[in-house]
Formats: structure tokens, C-alpha cells, sequence
């Protein structure tokens, strides 16, 4: 699990907490926050909504269920990545490209194993580069989906607490009569307000945020994939593939990989 998640969201929650039980009343105070209704109307209302924009009810649970990929952590390193080229690098100018469809038995990320037997086959540079990023865009395609869609929720949650702000306003002006029945009334109607922003700035917004992030980090990997496969199959020297992609990387993630690992690469590559 990525804490770092998990203690976010229960720290946003209790600085609403302190804040409500901090007043005049004390805890007492947590009892005014809580209306059945204004919880139907906001979440109930935005979910609802959320359905309808979805092409079928299991791509709507599956979009609902990625709230669990935020939570786990992702260990994409694209420096040990580019380490794992430049050793296939290595196999491939010492025995030959097709001394790689045995090493592709010990790799375990599928999309990385089917451009090295695109290589193995001899299929055309080209063509490899073509199936490798429409691939890519596919994988760019379903990440997005997740990511608008909890966007979207996000955007939802606030206009469904307008409307249910809005509900409650109305049955308070048709209720003007009794003035002490206008300050009680007047507070359930901005709780569903409280509500959509809680679940949007709370839940959706930084959901959307860490599945973009996450989707990010996979596809500069894939890509950094790509163009490691197509130098080797184009015979260029390990060093220089190391090189070409320490590019994808931060400076400072690049002076962390050291110098050993590229001369040993290139050593490799010349013996």
C-alpha cells in the first residue's frame, strides 16, 4: 500500500474534524455535519451521473474499483529499466539478436518481451516502432479512462451539493413562517455544499492526480523501452544506447545511475 496515500486521506479528514470539534460545542458539534439526505442527494445523485456517462456497467465498477491502483505502489525505476537494456544490449552484440528470445523468458513485463521478439522475428524497424506505439497509445488510452473518470466525479460532486443546497433552500422559503426554523434549515441546506467539495477536493480530485501520475511514470518507461530495443536491433554500441537513454532522464536521477554501469556496458559491448 503507498502511505503516503493512505495518510493523506485520513489527515485531510481529521483537520475537518478538528476544525468542527474545535468550536464552542466540542464533539457535540460533529452532529450538526450529519444529514441522511444531503449524503443521498450529493454522493447518490453524482454517482448516478457518473453511470450514465459510462459505455457499460462493468466499465463503470472497474473505474470505480481503480481507486485501489492509487493505493499501491507503483515501483516503475526507469534507471534499473535502462540497466535492463543496456544488458540485453550486451547479449545481443556478443551472440546475436536471436540470443534474446532466451533472454525474453526471464522478463516479466509482457510489453518489453513482445518488442524483443518483434526484433527476434526481423520484423522491420519500422514496423516495430509502429506496433510498439500503437500498443502504447492503447495502454495511454485505458489509463486515461480511469483518470477521467474520476476527474469527472470530481467535477460532479460540487454541483450536486448545489443542487442539493438548492433543495433544501426551497423548502426553507416555503417554511418562512417560523423564523426559529430558518437558521437549522438554512445549515442542512449548505451541508450538501460541504459534501460535494469534501468528496471532490477530498477523494476524486487527488484520485485523478495519482492515477495520471502513476500513468505517467509507465509510459515514459514503455517509451524508454521503445527506443532501447530499436538501438539494439539497429547494432548501435551499449554505450551509447545508455547514453540515448539516460536522455528520458532527470540530471539528477542520472548522476545517481554512475559512470561504472555504462563503462561496463560499453566494455561489454567491444569484447
Amino acid at each position: 500500500m503507498d502511505i503516503t496515500t493512505i495518510i493523506g486521506l485520513i489527515a485531510c479528514a481529521a483537520m475537518v474534524v478538528v476544525g468542527i470539534v474545535t468550536g464552542e460545542e466540542g464533539p457535540a458539534a460533529m452532529g450538526h455535519f450529519w444529514d441522511p439526505t444531503s449524503v443521498l442527494i450529493t454522493l447518490g445523485g453524482s454517482i448516478c451521473c457518473m453511470m450514465v456517462q459510462a459505455k457499460s456497467l462493468p466499465v463503470f465498477l472497474s473505474s470505480f474499483k481503480s481507486m485501489g491502483l492509487a493505493m499501491k505502489v507503483h515501483n516503475i525505476d526507469p534507471a534499473e529499466g535502462i540497466r535492463n537494456i543496456i544488458n540485453l544490449s550486451n547479449v545481443a552484440r556478443k551472440e546475436g539478436l536471436l540470443a534474446l528470445e532466451e533472454a525474453a523468458n526471464n522478463i516479466e513485463d509482457d510489453f518489453l518481451k513482445k518488442g524483443i521478439m518483434l526484433i527476434v522475428d526481423g520484423t522491420d524497424p519500422e514496423l516495430v516502432r509502429n506496433i510498439m506505439d500503437t500498443e502504447l497509445g492503447a495502454i495511454d488510452e485505458r489509463h486515461n479512462e480511469k483518470v477521467m473518470f474520476w476527474a469527472n466525479w470530481g467535477s460532479m460532486g460540487p454541483a450536486w451539493g448545489m443542487i442539493g443546497t438548492l433543495v433544501g433552500l426551497v423548502n426553507m422559503l416555503y417554511n418562512m413562517e417560523d423564523m426559529s426554523k430558518i437558521g437549522p434549515n438554512m445549515a442542512v441546506a449548505l451541508i450538501t455544499t460541504l459534501y460535494g467539495s469534501l468528496l471532490s477536493n477530498w477523494i476524486c480530485i487527488p484520485i485523478s492526480f495519482k492515477l495520471k501520475m502513476h500513468n505517467s511514470d509507465e509510459i515514459k518507461m514503455k517509451e524508454i523501452m521503445v527506443e532501447g530495443l530499436l538501438s539494439i536491433q539497429a547494432g548501435e554500441n551499449p554505450r551509447v544506447i545508455e547514453e540515448k537513454l539516460k536522455s528520458f532522464l532527470a540530471p539528477s536521477v542520472r548522476d545517481a545511475m554512475g559512470e561504472g554501469g555504462g563503462d561496463a556496458a560499453a566494455e561489454g559491448g567491444e569484447a
